[in-house]
């Protein structure tokens, strides 16, 4: 096992021989790092964080430390990483707290981008991209595929919907459609479908044009919510991508960005 003589880690991790540790790393106890992940230099992890295989942490990252919750008491609430994740320099990504189930989860191959933030209790999927300084607060979901932009605040216990794509420096504050573009100028707007990240996903044409179809009716008509989603289901063959997009408006708190 690679391990750099300055490298600081407690007798109680578990870290696999295939693992490599570079210069001035801390590794706490309760930290269980998987086969063949890199941590390039000044990364600090504290358990108990579970870490899958071929992860790479980049130069000051935090990971699995305590949740920013003034009611957090020390409780071993936990962090889960899947496998083939990517998490560049000054990404901090917290531990869940008690009243929000315990745990905080990452799944396989995300790209998240310096600065971000995770907070405590998200759920974030898999094939997402968090640009530079996306910042999740508390309780958030993130589905797959979903590509969070640069400069984003999201509040918290909101849910960003499957294959959607936000925009920089947008203010995030209630449920994000799937399938779709959403950006800020002046109010917060979804602007159509992700038409371009779809076909690049391997969605076909018919696939496309039933959600195009369903995102006329929720976007571009003079219906509202609710009367849209009753036309939606209205129709025969409007395919599963259109379930899944009505159930998501369906079961949504918060209301959706229109």
């Amino acid at each position: 096992m690679p391990i750099h003589s300055t490298a600081i880690i407690d007798s109680k991790a578990k870290i696999h021989p295939s693992c490599t540790v570079g210069p001035y790393c801390t590794i706490g106890a309760g930290v269980e790092l998987g086969e063949g992940c890199h941590l390039v230099s000044h990364v600090v992890m504290e358990g108990p964080t579970t870490i899958g295989i071929d992860n790479g942490f980049f130069p000051f990252s935090s990971i699995g430390l305590a949740p920013q919750d003034l009611t957090y008491a020390g409780e071993p609430t936990r962090l889960e990483i899947g496998d083939h994740n990517e998490i560049r320099e000054f990404v901090t990504i917290n531990r869940g707290t008690v009243k929000g189930g315990g745990l905080t989860r990452i799944g396989d191959h995300n790209l998240i981008m310096a600065y971000t933030h995770v907070a405590h209790d998200c759920q974030i999927g898999s094939h997402i991209i968090m640009a530079n300084a996306a910042t999740l607060g508390g309780h958030v979901t993130v589905e797959d595929w979903a590509n969070v932009g640069a400069l984003c605040p999201v509040h918290h216990f909101v849910r960003i919907g499957t294959h959607s794509i936000i925009g920089g420096g947008s203010t995030i504050t209630r449920d994000v459609l799937p399938f779709s573009k959403t950006s800020a100028e002046r109010g917060t707007h979804a602007y159509g479908l992700n038409a371009i990240g779809l076909e690049r996903r391997g969605f076909s044409e018919e696939r496309i044009k039933k959600l195009q179809r369903a995102y006329r009716l929720l976007l571009a008509s003079k219906l509202n919510t609710s009367q849209a989603l009753e036309k939606m289901k209205a129709e025969a063959d409007r395919g599963e991508d259109v379930d899944r997009l009505i159930r998501f408006i369906a079961e949504s708190d918060r209301g959706v960005i229109k």
